[in-house]
């Protein structure tokens, strides 16, 4: 029997029991446009020739360097956008209850997060911040404009919930996800905040904690590792997973003054057993496009990718991972399953630009040959 219909037999089983399970997800929000660059116009509309790889539009901007240059962005869609949106959606799509505390509205909730806010419990702390997402054959890039998630301080949590309502919410969760540490600048504050004040006072239960970094290159090292370093103490009021796509992996892990790695199999689960020991960490998880690997303290495990070369959107790829791990982490899956549980998920996500239901994930799974 393979890993995919070890998982397929676990999902059918226990896939039912997500209905029972309730996920405290925050902080961020975003309005992304997900855009194309245009190369050559030969006409209105879609007639053009797009920009097709990072490197093209690099050498683009190059060229226009003492110069100037116009760059038209195409635009595909304005859709939901953030890590913890994104990551909510797509954990309530495949059967959970949510909660989700973030950047959604100021005085009302923005039109692109209202069919979310009609499925989840909301708690809205501000205006979301807008995301450009240039995407390409080879990667994406991210266009961020974020002055309004300087408001997102556990002072502006409290404000909105009340003391009482915080410790509530957090106690009935089953899973707290919170993610995009880089682009929330009070965010090691609102950690340290959760382990100082918030989780002493709740009554002990099993709990996990989903951290997502989010690109940590723009933050600096030693900011990089106060994070690790609150991070790791959650550990005391549950089991903690720690997220990566590769990028981040390297990020960490060059932090963490560790020598180079490739980043096949090997090197893989060598990054996540390592990355997992320094930290103190139940779970770290690394998930390049083409395959994942996790590290628990019963070893390592690797799953490849069911990877597509041609897909329709990619933006929120790794946040479909997260939130199908996690989900497999609830239902109480053994680490292989919820490496294919996240690929899966990730997976019908960039084919179709839907977040999977329950009943999509056991169809993906049965048809990836």
């Amino acid at each position: 029997m393979d890993f995919k219909t070890r998982t397929l037999e676990a999902l059918r089983i226990h896939g039912p029991a997500l209905s029972g399970k309730l996920s405290v997800v925050g902080f961020d929000g975003f309005v992304d446009t997900i855009v194309t660059p245009v190369a050559l116009r030969t006409a209105q509309g879609e007639a053009f020739t797009p920009i097709s790889t990072i490197t093209e539009f690099g050498q683009r901007i190059l060229g226009a360097a003492g110069k100037s240059t116009n760059i038209e962005f195409y635009p595909r869609m304005d859709k939901l956008g953030g890590n913890g949106p994104i990551m909510a959606n797509a954990l309530i799509s495949a059967g959970g209850r949510l909660k989700y505390i973030g950047a959604l509205g100021h005085a009302v909730i923005h039109p692109v997060f209202q069919d979310f806010a009609d499925k989840a419990d909301i708690v809205s702390l501000c205006d979301p911040a807008a995301t450009t997402a240039v995407e390409f054959t080879d990667g994406k890039l991210m266009l961020g404009q974020m002055r309004s998630l300087d408001e997102i301080t556990f002072g502006r949590i409290v404000e909105k919930m009340g003391r009482t309502g915080v410790d509530q919410a957090f106690n009935a969760a089953d899973l707290v996800a919170l993610v995009n540490w880089t682009m929330i600048p009070n965010m090691t504050a609102i950690f340290i905040a959760m382990v100082e004040s918030v989780l002493p006072a709740l009554p002990a239960r099993d709990r996990i904690f989903f951290f997502d970094l989010a690109d940590p290159e723009k933050r600096s090292r030693s900011d990089l590792l106060e994070a690790l370093a609150v991070i790791g103490r959650f550990e005391k009021f549950g089991k903690v997973t720690l997220g990566l796509n590769l990028k981040e992996a390297q990020q960490v892990w060059a932090a963490l003054d560790q020598t180079p790695v490739t980043a096949d199999e090997a090197g893989l689960r060598l990054m996540c057993a390592e990355i997992r020991t320094r930290l103190g960490l139940s779970t770290v998880v690394v998930h390049p496009k083409e395959s994942a690997a996790c590290a628990t303290a019963d070893g390592t495990a690797w799953v490849p990718g069911p990877y597509t070369a041609k897909p329709l959107i990619t933006t929120g790829a790794g946040d479909h991972f997260n939130a199908g791990f996690s989900n497999a982490q609830l239902l109480g899956l053994a680490p292989e399953a919820c490496l294919t549980v996240g690929v899966c998920t990730s997976g019908h996500y960039v084919r179709t630009g839907q977040s999977p239901t329950l009943a999509d994930l056991l169809a993906f799974l049965q048809s990836w040959k």
